[in-house]
């Protein structure tokens, strides 16, 4: 990169490591799969997260419906998954519902549910008057980072945030390395709730989800952390790791253990 006559040799060196950064990985060759480094050992956790679209005119007879359905699967015992959250998007895509399910036990667990399910009469039912009111639907299965909370039960009222990052292939371990540093920047205000990456669906897909009072207390929270020395560090080095970012601020359904 050409370096600008008379400019100062802090500016030219910052520029340089930049640069660099877009092309050197600092990750030494590994023979470990990516998911064994980032993800928690105590536990084998998996989540699914869900994206449904819901036809305008559709939307609060859908929210009904899973407020009728959803918390019964998740309070029986008989089926090894619990509702992490369930959301409507505020800002973001419009007439969506987020829903975050935790399956303790990994796939066999998945598996598990998915089979009793479909000898479940009212969720089957359940998924066809669904199927009514829905213009697209998507998901993702997710593993949660070691260094992230792991994502419980909280009262409200609380906003919530779920950032989603398009990593460049082969940047996951790099992510992780800084992320690992930066959460202890973000967790003043209890505001951290959980971070996952794509394991099935859409792959280098990162989830960070943050809860806030309002959207005046993200404001407040977020510029605060400029204040901890490090902080910019970590934003000036993961930004060109990250192809694509999306946010949405959403809101707990009557129902969602994360108020």
């Amino acid at each position: 990169m050409p370096k600008l006559l008379g400019a100062p040799a802090s500016n030219r060196n910052r520029e340089d490591s930049w640069f660099k950064s877009l092309f050197v990985r600092k990750v030494d060759p590994r023979k470990d799969a990516h998911s064994h480094l980032l993800a928690k050992k105590e536990e084998s956790n998996l989540y699914k997260i869900q994206f449904h679209n819901v036809k305008p005119e559709c939307l609060d007879a859908y929210n009904k419906l899973c407020e009728d359905v959803l918390p019964s699967i998740h309070a029986d015992k008989y089926y090894p998954c619990e509702l992490v959250g369930t959301w409507n998007t505020w800002y973001g895509e419009q007439d969506q519902a987020v829903h975050l399910w935790r399956y303790r036990g990994g796939y066999p667990a998945l598996t598990e549910v998915m089979n009793k399910l479909k000898n479940n009469k009212e969720f089957m039912e359940y998924r066809k008057e669904r199927g009514k009111m829905l213009l697209s639907r998507r998901n993702q299965l997710l593993l949660e980072f070691s260094f992230w909370n792991e994502p419980l039960p909280r009262q409200g009222p609380n906003v919530y945030e779920l950032r989603s990052y398009q990593l460049r292939p082969g940047t996951m371990i790099e992510w992780g390395n800084y992320w690992a540093r930066a959460i202890r920047y973000r967790q003043h205000n209890r505001e951290a709730v959980g971070g996952f990456f794509s394991q099935i669906g859409k792959l280098y897909m990162v989830h960070h989800l943050w809860a806030y009072k309002d959207l005046k207390s993200r404001e407040s929270t977020r510029n605060a952390a400029w204040q901890h020395e490090g902080w910019n560090e970590v934003v000036y080095y993961t930004v060109p790791l990250i192809q694509h970012m999306d946010s949405r601020i959403m809101i707990p359904m009557k129902t969602s253990p994360l108020q």
